[in-house]
């Protein structure tokens, strides 16, 4: 090689070893990094299902004769020997007691306004605020759909409204009318015939006062072998071509518990056998805790048959065999972080065996890169929610872990960190 060509070597080697150096430090002083902050957020997953509704249930009848009146209403919970209907001789017979029932609901009012002790220490301006307040509490019932309690709450504000216009003299005076009622309630009571048939539970359950033909197929021994087409083929208006008794007057549940079967897809919710967790359905106005009693796979996780394991019994839960259910996970609290941001690094860690002796371990974590002054800093995660383009990683994680407000870089940074 002669002298010519070792110069131009030397030359070109020095001017790529200057573009290097002026292309690292170009890049140390001028990395654009795009960043996004760390922000809290929070997550309540939601699945929804078509449930089905599985007790044990016992029909009850009567002898098929004369007029029933139901003494208990559906839901109710019963003992042994409580009376579940009475039958009379004719409709008459029931009319005359609901009337009874009537006059001494209202008689009962009247006397509770005419006492001296309601009116006695009632202020007109503690009374408009009790007005005020029963009055938006109704209207809190009427939205919820809790007739029984707007019923109530109807009472109590009609007697805080009579109560204040006595003492402002607005207020007729009903002794006349309470006389009037409790002589027309003595004529009604000597009307009255007792029943030739009394219907009493012979065991401790619910009561429901209607059947529909699944009593003996929908069990709680039989309900494992339910199959997703055997769930969907259940209907709210009965069992299809069931042969009905036509004395039962309605139906026992046995025990405390009852159960929901459905299928519903597990790919978020991620439930296990065992977990609580809460349900909302569309006839009853709160949540229900339930129990998840089994998971089991249809085919993939996103068409899991489940069991659930409720013990609130209510007039609105017998109304129905089937209807839609919506699975509420607890709420999930965290810090969000951007898929895009996602990077892997291999850490160097002291570990202690179970004899007490340390060794170094190299562990390969899921983390992102955050901004700190100029430098690109790895930061782990401690994944506990994965949503479509995001996840998110516990608050407080400790040392190490990524933290609430810190510059995660989503642009500009490799999986190495430079």
């Amino acid at each position: 090689m002669n002298e010519i060509t070792t110069r131009i070597l030397d030359a070109l080697v020095l001017l790529f070893a200057v573009v290097l150096a002026v292309s690292i430090i170009y890049n140390l002083l001028n990395r654009d990094y795009e960043t996004e902050t760390a922000i809290y957020a929070e997550i309540s997953e939601v699945s929804s299902f078509q449930g089905v509704y599985v007790r044990d249930e016992t029909v009850a009848s009567y002898s098929g004769q004369g007029a029933v009146r139901y003494c208990v209403t559906d839901g109710a919970k019963l003992g042994v020997g409580s009376v579940i209907a009475e039958v009379y001789s004719s409709e008459e017979q029931i009319d005359l007691r609901r009337r009874i029932a009537d006059k001494e609901a209202e008689l009962s009012l009247l006397e509770k306004i005419e006492n001296p002790g309601t009116s006695e220490y009632a202020q007109p301006a503690n009374l408009s605020a009790l007005i005020q307040e029963h009055y938006k509490q109704m209207l809190r019932f009427r939205e919820q759909g809790n007739f029984h309690a707007l019923a109530e709450e109807k009472s109590e504000l009609t007697v805080l409204m009579s109560t204040y216009g006595k003492i402002t003299g607005t207020e007729p005076d009903f002794s006349s009318h309470i006389q009037t009622l409790q002589q027309e309630i003595t004529s009604l009571e000597a009307k009255k015939s007792e029943p030739f048939e009394i219907i009493t539970a012979s065991e401790s359950a619910y009561f429901v006062s209607y059947v529909d033909g699944y009593e003996s197929v929908l069990t709680v021994d039989t309900m494992r072998s339910l199959s997703p087409q055997d769930i969907a083929a259940v209907n709210d208006d009965g069992m299809p071509d069931a042969e009905y008794n036509p004395n039962a007057i309605g139906k026992l549940i046995n025990g405390y518990a009852w159960y929901i079967v459905g299928v519903f897809d597990n790919t978020k919710m991620r439930l296990s056998e065992g977990d609580r967790v809460k349900i909302r359905l569309e006839s009853v106005s709160e949540t229900i805790s339930t129990e998840v009693v089994s998971l089991i796979s249809a085919g993939n996780i996103s068409e899991t048959q489940i069991t659930l394991r409720c013990e609130k019994m209510t007039y609105d839960v017998v109304q129905h065999r089937t209807e839609r259910v919506e699975l509420l996970r607890d709420t999930i609290e965290g810090v969000k972080i951007p898929r895009s941001a996602i990077r892997f690094q291999e850490i160097s860690e002291t570990v202690t065996d179970e004899n007490g002796s340390s060794y170094q371990q190299n562990t390969k974590y899921m983390g992102v890169y955050v901004l700190i002054g100029e430098n690109a800093e790895f930061r782990k995660l401690d994944i506990i929610y994965e949503g479509e383009d995001f996840y998110l990683s516990a608050l407080n994680a400790g040392t190490g872990y990524v933290a609430l407000y810190d510059d995660i870089i989503v642009d500009g940074v490799m999986a190495n960190g430079s």
